[in-house]
């Protein structure tokens, strides 16, 4: 379960003049996911989405309110006032660096994320970048939980055989298309077997067809682990209504800037669905009304 209070975003930055002035990116957002749902972002550019999924991912510490996943606190909020920092100075002050990283909470391993510009080492080939990632997940384990790097290996291969990347193991990224390497980051976030996949508008930068591939692979490879007893929960921010309602369990939408929930709209359409079903079609207009009325405070649709 993830579990977010009161989020809030709050940046400093310096101005055409070499003013600091403030920005809100997220405003008081609070969200609960159960396990093994599909949520999608949607919201208009500069809304939050991907500095909230951050959060998430516990790549930003929020300026306010706090992430918890299975009542874990993720990142404690960082201090604002003078009255916290030294609150947060006095909590910490025995405690090492060293100690102090081990002790407090950090971003689990339970969470893998993918990003837009498929992030994939360049000069590791497919195979490689599967077994970086495993190798990482094994050097927090201990005694009998550690693997053989043979064992590393076959996974990493098994996982690449999943998104239909085992013939290309030994290419590297710039071998591969578009659609390859975002299969590959795909394949890398799997192997790792996380609880929580968050993705930064992961097909973006593919064609339409391959775009749609990849919709399918991601719920195929989704539905898999259900089956297995071992449902992952996936978060994703994306532009594209249709792909976000015909993937998702359900659709949160964020409002302009500074980001805050819209609305969240479920979408009970059993699977496996087709892109064309006329309920998937009646929440995309019920969506598109949505963001036409923020723009031009009106809308054909009755919201």
């Amino acid at each position: 379960m993830i579990e977010a209070t009161s989020i809030t975003k709050f940046f400093s930055v310096v101005n055409e003049k070499g003013l600091a002035e403030g920005l809100t990116a997220v405003l008081n957002v609070s969200l609960s996911i159960p396990d093994g749902r599909i949520v999608s972002f949607l919201g208009p550019s500069g809304c939050g989405k991907s500095t909230f999924l951050e959060i998430l991912a516990g790549l930003q510490a929020p300026t306010d309110g706090t992430i918890h996943i299975d009542g874990r606190l993720v990142l404690e909020p960082l201090p604002a006032t003078r009255k916290e920092q030294i609150a947060y100075q006095r909590r910490y002050r025995f405690i090492s660096p060293l100690a102090n990283s081990v002790f407090r909470d950090h971003p689990k391993h339970d969470i893998a994320m993918i990003f837009q510009d498929y992030a994939v080492f360049p000069w590791m080939t497919a195979v490689d970048n599967v077994i970086f990632a495993l190798k990482l997940r094994n050097a927090g384990k201990k005694g009998k939980e550690r693997q053989r790097r043979k064992d590393i290996e076959e996974k990493a291969f098994f996982y690449l055989n999943k998104v239909d990347l085992g013939g290309f193991a030994n290419k590297y990224p710039s071998q591969l298309s578009g659609g390859m390497r975002q299969r590959l980051s795909l394949a890398r976030a799997l192997s790792v077997e996380p609880k929580i996949i968050l993705m930064d508008e992961p097909f973006a930068a593919v064609d339409a067809l391959t775009r749609e591939r990849l919709q399918d692979d991601l719920l195929r490879l989704w539905a898999e682990t259900a089956e297995a007893s071992k449902p992952i929960t996936i978060v994703m921010v994306t532009h594209d209504v249709q792909e976000a309602v015909y993937i998702s369990d359900e659709v949160v939408v964020f409002s302009p800037s500074p980001g805050s929930i819209r609305n969240r709209i479920p979408v009970e359409v059993q699977r496996p669905r087709a892109r064309t079903d006329t309920e998937l079609v009646h929440i995309q207009e019920r969506i598109f009304a949505l963001f036409q009325y923020d723009v031009n405070q009106e809308s054909d649709y009755s919201i």
